[in-house]
């Protein structure tokens, strides 16, 4: 235990807490005897990136996680998002040398993780990415940390701190702002302070105060206050409520107006493990090109996905085609369509996604009457009721309408 502390003493900004508030320091469970038997064992295997590919290195780090998750009484989507949904979010994000990439609700840190990846395929050093993380759960926090040393990454920082009341990263008392944000928040929580957030000291909510039954737009108001201004842009995995509940009508519309959003995909069911729900990816930007201004690009990417051993994932492919049709920023039959903010006012900014992909004959007609047709539309309507009342009410008068 002596050598735990001194190794965290030593790397106190970056591992601070990993050996000292993790349950697998309990003796009870894991004896110094069999602590050494692992050691051993596994000094005995070389286990670089060079000798073992990262795909199975990947596989493996899933698998115990999973277990540990099962084991000590939480759920997996608590430590880890499917990491081929993650690795969609990276690609369509794009990361550059030298950005600063930050995750609200990191969990293990794997979208952190996934960016740098990314960055290293394309040839650049891991260490040219600064990543920031915060995570309310503290072994979570303490999986984070070491799981970015143990991926090499020199530049990052965890706070163990909860996202919406303390936000951890500020710069002379703002939120700190950043190139990159990718997340997964905890879906529609209940246990939040609305109250706070209702007079929040951040300008967080700038869109609307959320229903204390779904913090979801909680969240997502903060990633969009954390972003920087010209570069920022992030990729949010939400539940597909966020699109389209009535509670949220008005916070959504002032979503849309703001034009930020850049783009919405829908993701296919199975995607998380021991849950059929399905998702959506929101991205966003904090100045999009000028040729998306006004304009969002829908992709319906349900059918996208693959299922082996009870676990549903995102093959090669699947993840190429959505990464290009973002790319295109074009119409595309019934997987992508570029909506303007026009026909989304129309459909009261409902931002539901088979409202605007699909079969184009299987939508309804878009009504391009003008603001004097819908109204004479409506006088005729209702100059005909009257018409109709009055008949009736003189058939009623004259006895000539019987029951039945």
């Amino acid at each position: 235990m002596a050598a735990f502390q001194a190794i965290e003493g030593a790397n106190k900004n970056r591992l601070e807490g990993i050996f000292g508030d993790a349950a697998w320091t309990n003796k009870s469970r894991l004896p110094d005897r069999l602590l050494k038997d692992l050691m051993e064992h596994f000094s005995s295997l070389t286990l670089s990136l060079e000798n073992c590919p990262e795909d199975e290195l990947g596989m493996g780090y899933e698998y115990l996680i999973k277990k540990f998750a099962d084991d000590s009484g939480h759920t997996a989507q608590e430590f880890y998002t499917n990491r081929t949904v993650v690795r969609l979010m990276t690609e369509i994000l794009g990361p550059k040398p030298g950005e600063s990439i930050y995750d609200p609700t990191c969990g293990s840190a794997g979208m952190l993780i996934s960016a740098a990846a990314y960055l290293k395929a394309q040839g650049v050093p891991g260490r040219s990415v600064r990543l920031y993380g915060q995570e309310i759960n503290s072994l979570t926090a303490s999986i984070a940390r070491m799981n970015l040393f143990i991926h090499g990454i020199g530049d990052f920082e965890i706070a163990n701190e909860d996202t919406l009341r303390n936000p951890a990263f500020l710069v002379d008392g703002r939120l700190r702002q950043f190139d990159l944000v990718l997340a997964n928040p905890p879906y529609s929580i209940r246990q939040w302070d609305r109250e706070e957030f209702a007079k929040d000291r951040f300008g967080r909510n700038f869109l609307g105060v959320p229903p204390q039954s779904r913090a979801d737009y909680a969240f997502l108001q903060h990633i969009l206050k954390s972003m920087m201004p010209g570069s920022g842009r992030c990729a949010v995995l939400l539940p597909h409520g966020v699109l389209f509940r009535k509670e949220e009508a008005k916070m959504r519309e002032n979503l849309v107006r703001s034009d930020l959003v850049d783009c919405i995909i829908g993701l296919g069911p199975n995607l998380f493990y021991n849950s059929p729900m399905e998702s959506c990816i929101m991205i966003c930007r904090t100045a999009k090109p000028k040729a998306r201004r006004g304009r969002i690009l829908f992709i319906n990417a349900v059918h996208e996905v693959s299922r082996k051993s009870a676990q549903s994932f995102l093959e090669e492919g699947h993840i190429q085609k959505i990464v290009q049709a973002y790319r295109s920023y074009e119409t595309e039959g019934a997987f992508s369509r570029v909506v303007s903010l026009e026909e989304v006012e129309k459909n009261l900014f409902t931002l539901s996604i088979p409202l605007y992909t699909g079969d184009p004959a299987e939508r309804p007609p878009e009504d391009t009457r003008t603001v004097q047709e819908h109204y004479a539309c409506w006088d005729r309507s209702g100059r005909i009721l009257r018409e109709e009342y009055r008949r009736i009410s003189v058939l009623l008068s004259r006895g000539g309408v019987r029951n039945g």
